[in-house]
């Protein structure tokens, strides 16, 4: 009888076994041990540290049993939202022209906090895990002494009937006991199935307690078999797996049914324990997948971040293009889950450590654009002080010379930056332009000459204007007629020069438009009709309006190359940006328009010359 009960003990013993894909742990191990199979996602999510450290800080001071798993999924909550920041103030740094190397972590107070209510958490599980030890070791030394005591009744069939209800007593007991050692186990539940079974194989003089005993056994482990098989279908296999534990371990406390239906009832309670651990098993499997693929992911990150940090960035707008890219895969690897924990450290070293070389070597760039930048300012400075100097000079000449070569020089000089590149620009033509607009005054016949030669070229205007508005029959021979009046005319004041000529090519241009005339072509023709007389007066009036068309061609050109530099320094991302763009290369196009008439005049004047 003994060695047929153990025989049955060993075979269930066997058949609960991970092969069999049946996986029982002891209730003990589960309060012990976190292992990574057995923790579970945290569902709340957490958006800022604070919020984190509130919920810490309720777990440390609660009298509930800290879990580990949660400590541990706030703490790598905490530190991730904690390193985001201070990447974002790294970048803030290196972006402001500072050095990655001299980038300093400032303090966090919240973590500070975050590690004393952590530091609680650790001091409560130790004490907690002293006393389950010394608990665990109660129990064991509580259930040898049951068994201890099982087995003395079970000596002979009188003995066992008189202490069956002590015997019932023991049973209850040892189902009170839970925590004990993990390695203890396995024997002491064999010992104790054996002398149990032993124990009601005696009640032969006390059957119908026996057969009571052995119903009510039936009743409660197929009770546990059925909710067994309910949890084949929970929609959560980890909570299943979990909740099995517990019916195994309450398989185990119950006591022994008739033999013939032993086995069939251990295999159906397996059964759906197979199930279980199976789906148990897939669920895990579909997370580490999970995690491969999202490591696949971040691979190709760091392989396309390696790529734009391996590109060639010679001008502020290709380092501004390259850093949009890897901001962009920054915010992308943000929003990929979880790797497998033995890759996670070194994939983000790797994608981290090429995004902090590129924004290191931009920040150098940069650094280095600033010197040059400074250098040039520095330069530009120099000339409007030697400009300067010499705007009150009345050697016309000479000083006309000096001049034109600092304006050559002024253009040979790289770029500034933007905000200072207008203001010196203003004040190195201010100060040429007092020496010029002196000199062409100082040459002007009379100034009361002038204002009648302004007065006139403004009538002539004025009857273009209508010409426009009436547009008589005879129109292109008036216009051509208006024209010739008006280049007859001699010197305007210098101050209103500029306008008067804007105002006259304004009007005539529309003109020509609406006579279907290329005005520039006009304008050419015009000129070489006005050469002729003028060569009448001798080769210094030439010279004269050579000198002026070469100040005037200097001046465009100037004007060409600042708007041309300025537009290099524009961003067209906005609205006003694109406009200002698009205004400003209308600009430059009816620069070089200018540019090539004057180009032209001067040929005309030079083949005269000859």
């Amino acid at each position: 009888m003994i060695d047929s009960q153990e025989n049955l003990l060993n075979q269930e013993t066997q058949e609960v076994k991970p092969s069999e894909e049946v996986v029982v742990q002891n209730s003990s191990e589960e309060n012990s041990k976190d292992t990574p199979q057995e923790q579970q996602p945290h569902p709340r999510i957490f958006n800022t540290k604070h919020e984190v450290l509130e919920r810490i800080k309720e777990i440390a001071h609660d009298e509930e049993i800290p879990k580990k798993s949660e400590t541990e999924y706030l703490k790598m909550v905490f530190y991730k939202l904690l390193g985001a920041e201070r990447d974002a103030q790294q970048k803030e740094f290196i972006q402001a022209g500072g050095d990655p190397e001299k980038f300093q972590i400032r303090p966090d107070i919240e973590e500070e906090e975050f590690k004393v209510e952590l530091s609680i958490i650790r001091e409560r599980r130790q004490k907690i895990v002293l006393q389950q030890e010394e608990e665990k070791q109660k129990n064991l030394e509580r259930k040898l002494a049951i068994i201890e005591q099982i087995k003395t009744m079970a000596t002979t069939p009188e003995e066992a009937n008189q202490n069956f209800q002590e015997f019932k007593a023991l049973q209850q007991e040892w189902k009170e006991i839970k925590l004990i050692p993990a390695d203890k186990v396995s024997e002491l539940w064999r010992n104790y199935q054996l002398y149990v079974e032993q124990f009601y194989d005696l009640l032969n003089l006390n059957r119908e307690a026996r057969e009571y005993d052995f119903r009510k056994n039936l009743e409660k482990k197929t009770k546990l078999c059925e909710t067994a098989e309910l949890l084949t279908e929970f929609n959560d296999p980890v909570s299943a797996f979990h909740q099995l534990q517990e019916l195994h371990q309450e398989y185990r406390e119950t006591g022994p049914v008739e033999k013939e239906l032993r086995e069939p009832l251990w295999e159906r309670f397996k059964a759906a324990s197979t199930i279980i651990n199976r789906r148990h098993m897939q669920h895990f499997e579909a997370i580490r997948e999970a995690e491969k693929e999202n490591l696949e992911k971040k691979t190709k990150l760091c392989e396309q971040a390696e790529l734009i940090a391996q590109k060639e960035n010679r001008k502020s707008a290709d380092w501004e293009e390259h850093s949009k890219e890897i901001m962009a895969l920054q915010a992308e690897w943000k929003n990929i889950g979880t790797v497998p924990r033995k890759f996670n450290t070194k994939i983000y070293e790797r994608f981290r450590t090429t995004c902090d070389e590129f924004f290191k070597r931009k920040s150098e760039f940069y650094k280095n654009l600033k010197a040059r930048f400074q250098e040039n300012v520095d330069k530009k400075k120099a000339i409007i002080e030697q400009a300067r100097a010499l705007s009150d000079s009345t050697d016309w000449k000479t000083t006309a010379e000096k001049l034109i070569e600092l304006q050559k020089e002024w253009r040979k000089i790289g770029m500034v930056p933007r905000k200072n590149a207008d203001k010196l620009w203003e004040d190195f033509r201010e100060a040429c332009n007092k020496f010029f607009d002196a000199r062409d005054a100082n040459r002007a016949d009379t100034k009361g000459e002038q204002n009648e030669n302004l007065k006139r070229k403004k009538e002539i205007i004025e009857q273009l204007k209508a010409l426009e508005q009436e547009k008589p029959d005879n129109a292109a021979e008036t216009l051509n007629n208006l024209i010739e009046e008006f280049g007859k005319i001699g010197h305007v004041p210098f101050k209103s020069k500029e306008r008067i000529y804007n105002d006259y090519h304004s009007i005539v241009d529309q003109l020509h438009k609406m006579l279907n005339i290329d005005a520039s072509r006009k304008r050419i023709d015009d000129f070489k009709g006005n050469i002729k007389k003028m060569a009448e007066r001798g080769v210094s009036a030439l010279n004269t309006e050579r000198s002026r068309l070469m100040h005037r061609f200097d001046q465009l050109k100037q004007d060409i190359n600042t708007y041309e530099n300025n537009l290099g320094f524009l961003n067209a991302s906005s609205k006003k940006g694109n406009n200002l763009i698009e205004d400003m290369t209308r600009r430059i196009e009816r620069l070089k328009s200018d540019l090539e008439e004057v180009k032209q005049k001067i040929r005309i004047i030079d083949a005269e010359n000859k």
